[in-house]
C-alpha cells in the first residue's frame, strides 16, 4: 500500500497533468503578427479597406492551410492600423506596430505616409512592403527594409509623357496636389516630357483637400496647352477634370494611378471621357492569378476589388515565403532572406532589385469611354 505522502504526490500529478498538456499544446503554436497600414477612414478609405481585405484574405488562407516554420506551428495574425493618409499619424501607427512586435509590415498605401514611416521600420529592422507607394524616394533612401510590389513614378511619368507624344501632343501644363505622391509623379512626368521635346507651359500646385480649381484652370486656359497632367487622386482629380470641361478647356487630362479609379466617372461626370490615366501594374484580368483571385475575393467579401487588394495579398505571401526560406520568423532573418525573393503570385513573378523595387514593372493606361474604365495600352518597363 502507498503511504499518505505518496498518495498526495500522485493526486498532485493527476491534477497537474491536464495543465501540463495545455501548456505543451500552447507552446507548440506560436502567434506571429504581420502589420498592415492604410487609410481606412477619410477620402481614400475604399482603397485602404481594399488593401486590408487583400492582406486579410492571404492570412486566412495561410492559417487554414497550416504554416510550420522551424518545426513550430505558426498562426498568423493581421495587426491592421489606420493612418488616415496622414504622415504624422503614419509614424505613430508605425511605432505602434514596432511595439506590437510585428515581424513585417504591408503598407503604407500612400507615398506621403510610406516614406516617413519607413524610417521607423528601418530603425527596428522590420521589412516593409508597400502595395501602392510609387514615389521613387521611398526605396532610394539607402534602407534595406523597404520594398514595393508596384512600378514607380519614374516609370509612370515617362509612360504618360510617351503616350502624349504618340498622340501628337506638343504642349502640356502640369498641376500637382502638393503631396509626396502627386509632386513625385508630376515631377517625373515633367522631366520626361521635356526630355522628349514636349513644351511644358507651366507647373502649378493645389492641395489634396481642394474643391475649387477654377483659378488655376483659368490661368491654364490662357496658356492653351494640348494636355494637362494632374498629379493627385480621384477625390480631387475628378472635380479638376469636371471644372476644366465646364470652363471650355479641351486639353486632354493625363493622370496617374491615384486618379485611375472606377468611380472617376462619378466624380468627373462626362469629363471622365477626356481623362487618360496610368496604373503602376497590370489590369486584374491580365494578372496571371487575377481571375482566381477575383473570384476568391468576391466570395469572401461580397464586393468587387477596388485596386490594391491583389498587391497586399501577394505581399503577405512574399513575407511568408521569406520566412520559409529563412526557416525562421525572426525579423532579422526574414529581412536577410528578402533580397532573394522569386515568388510567383497573383501579380506574376515577383523579384526585387537592389533598392527593393520590382525587377519587371508594368504600366497600364486607361480611359473612360461612356463612363466605363477601359484599358488602352500596357507598357512593360
Amino acid at each position: 500500500m502507498m503511504d499518505f505522502k505518496m498518495k498526495q504526490l500522485l493526486r498532485m500529478a493527476i491534477v497537474a497533468a491536464p495543465f501540463t498538456m495545455m501548456i505543451t499544446h500552447a507552446s507548440a503554436e506560436q502567434v506571429i503578427k504581420i502589420g498592415h497600414v492604410a487609410p481606412v477612414t477619410g477620402g481614400q478609405a475604399q482603397y485602404g479597406k481594399d488593401s486590408e481585405n487583400g492582406a486579410r484574405l492571404a492570412i486566412e488562407e495561410i492559417n487554414k492551410d497550416g504554416l510550420v516554420i522551424g518545426s513550430e506551428k505558426i498562426t498568423l495574425q493581421l495587426d491592421s492600423q489606420d493612418d488616415a493618409g496622414d504622415p504624422r499619424q503614419a509614424t505613430q501607427v508605425a511605432q505602434l506596430l514596432v511595439d506590437d512586435h510585428v515581424v513585417a509590415v504591408v503598407g503604407h498605401l500612400n507615398s506621403g505616409t510610406s516614406i516617413p514611416a519607413s524610417k521607423i521600420y528601418r530603425d527596428a529592422g522590420i521589412v516593409q512592403i508597400s502595395p501602392a507607394a510609387t514615389n521613387p524616394t521611398y526605396t532610394h533612401q539607402g534602407f534595406k527594409t523597404t520594398y514595393r510590389v508596384v512600378a514607380t513614378d519614374a516609370q509612370q511619368g515617362p509612360a504618360l509623357a510617351s503616350y502624349a507624344q504618340s498622340k501628337g501632343i506638343k504642349s502640356v501644363a502640369v498641376v500637382d496636389d502638393s503631396t509626396a505622391y502627386g509632386q513625385g509623379l508630376a515631377s517625373e512626368f515633367e522631366k520626361s516630357a521635356k526630355a522628349i521635346g514636349l513644351k511644358v507651359m507651366s507647373h502649378d500646385a493645389t492641395n489634396d483637400k481642394a474643391v475649387d480649381f477654377r483659378a488655376i484652370l483659368t490661368k491654364i486656359k490662357g496658356e492653351n496647352p494640348e494636355a494637362i497632367m494632374y498629379g493627385g487622386t480621384a477625390a480631387t482629380g475628378g472635380p479638376f477634370a469636371k471644372q476644366a470641361m465646364q470652363l471650355g478647356i479641351r486639353a486632354k487630362i493625363l493622370a496617374g494611378d491615384g486618379v485611375c479609379a472606377d468611380q472617376l466617372a462619378d466624380l468627373a461626370g462626362a469629363a471622365a471621357a477626356n481623362v487618360v490615366c496610368s496604373e503602376a501594374g497590370a489590369p486584374l484580368d491580365k494578372m496571371p492569378g487575377g481571375a482566381t483571385f477575383k473570384s476568391k475575393y468576391a466570395k469572401r467579401f461580397n464586393q468587387p476589388i477596388q485596386l490594391y487588394a491583389p498587391y497586399s495579398y501577394d505581399a503577405i505571401y512574399i513575407i511568408v515565403d521569406a520566412m520559409k526560406r529563412a526557416n525562421s520568423t525572426d525579423p532579422a532573418k526574414l529581412l536577410a532572406a528578402m533580397p532573394k525573393t522569386n515568388y510567383a503570385g497573383v501579380l506574376g513573378n515577383v523579384s526585387f532589385d537592389a533598392n527593393g523595387d520590382l525587377q519587371h514593372g508594368v504600366i497600364s493606361l486607361y480611359t473612360y469611354p461612356g463612363g466605363k474604365k477601359a484599358l488602352i495600352d500596357e507598357v512593360k518597363m
